[in-house]
């Protein structure tokens, strides 16, 4: 990532702001491109939460977007209009997952999907220069993201559209993400990939057994069964699955179904990780079982594997299966700062010391 024009910081800070800011991802990742984030709109109470812990300078917006109106937030931002940097965000995505589509009606009718409109009505109030959408792969497909993009051309915005794996921008995990890009003002490019990936040893390094520390996170309970811990033990280490182990091995409930292979799969050290879901915390959700020892990853784990800094914080009283589900619709940090970071360069070409457009 490119160094920022001291000038530009010096004078007036890049910002953006952050829609469907969930526990915070987006946030993060926008930071570490060197933008001041002046504002956030989240929905669920406990993302909410999550997301103060951790940008507690961060105006937040505790309420549905659709009861929000976008000049409360430009005024209350001190902007005018056209000249936000960035205005970034990812509508809530599940009504396009890969598990819904596959019933189109019912992709289609998930109320869900319409905050892309929302998305939309800000862009047309506040005129940011530019702007950043990202979401699941499906997203592409359907009616209303076209219509969002005829819109935004419409309003003289370039736009550029890739879907990417986070794993080639240092996120140690498989992840397919459409990623867009669009400005009025330059032409948007996609962030160039990193190179060398981040392995599961890499982005674990250093962390120690949840019996030992002091990180709540990590060290929430897990509550098995004798017969499973008894099938975890079985799996081989470093990437082993239960298809290598014999039918008498194997669970009733997997005895009747031969589905989701990854399901009670280990994690390879030398590869990235598998997408990390809101199943992130269950051995039956997924392949997430520790590559060495006999459990599932923790939350922390988890968390590490997103892209997300070792000291975010969560409130474990929040429970598992909600820090799981926000753990994993968060947007990974390194994803978001790569594709910032591109909007920041051509930004900083047009405007080396951040002129009023």
């Amino acid at each position: 990532m490119s160094a920022l024009n001291n000038n530009h910081t010096a004078q007036q800070p890049l910002t953006a702001v952050d829609l469907f800011s969930g526990c915070g991802g987006l946030s993060c990742g926008l930071k570490e491109a060197g933008f001041q984030v002046a504002a956030a709109v989240e929905l669920d109470s406990k993302a909410q939460a999550t997301y103060k812990l951790n940008h507690p300078s961060v105006r937040l917006y505790g309420q549905d977007i659709r009861t929000l109106d976008p000049e409360r937030v430009m005024n209350d931002a001190g902007l005018r209009p056209g000249q936000l940097d960035l205005l970034a965000g990812c509508p809530p995505c599940q009504g396009f997952s890969r598990l819904r589509t596959r019933n189109q009606k019912t992709s289609v009718r998930d109320d869900r999907n319409n905050l892309v409109a929302e998305f939309v009505r800000f862009v047309k109030v506040l005129k940011p220069k530019t702007i950043m959408l990202e979401n699941v792969p499906a997203l592409a497909k359907d009616g209303r993201f076209t219509r969002m993009r005829n819109q935004l051309a419409g309003l003289s915005y370039e736009i550029v559209v890739h879907v990417l794996d986070a794993a080639d921008y240092e996120v140690p995990q498989r992840r397919k993400r459409l990623i867009m890009l669009a400005s009025r003002i330059h032409k948007p490019q996609i962030a160039p990939t990193a190179g060398n990936r981040v392995t599961v040893r890499q982005a674990l390094a250093g962390v120690g057994a949840p019996s030992t520390t002091k990180d709540k996170l990590h060290s929430m309970r897990e509550n098995r069964s004798q017969a499973v811990r008894d099938l975890i033990a079985l799996i081989p280490k470093n990437g082993g699955s239960r298809s290598d182990l014999g039918q008498e091995h194997q669970l009733d409930c997997h005895k009747r179904s031969d589905g989701f292979k990854d399901v009670y799969g280990r994690m390879a050290w030398d590869e990235v990780s598998p997408t990390i879901t809101s199943g992130c915390h269950n051995p039956s959700k997924g392949r997430f079982l520790h590559p060495s020892y006999n459990r599932n990853i923790t939350l922390r784990e988890a968390a590490l594997l997103q892209g997300f800094p070792k000291d975010y914080a969560f409130d474990t009283s929040h429970g598992k299966e909600a820090i799981a589900l926000m753990i994993g619709n968060a947007l990974p940090p390194p994803f978001i700062a790569a594709h910032a970071g591109a909007l920041r360069d051509g930004l900083m070409a047009v405007e080396p010391k951040g002129a009023p457009s």
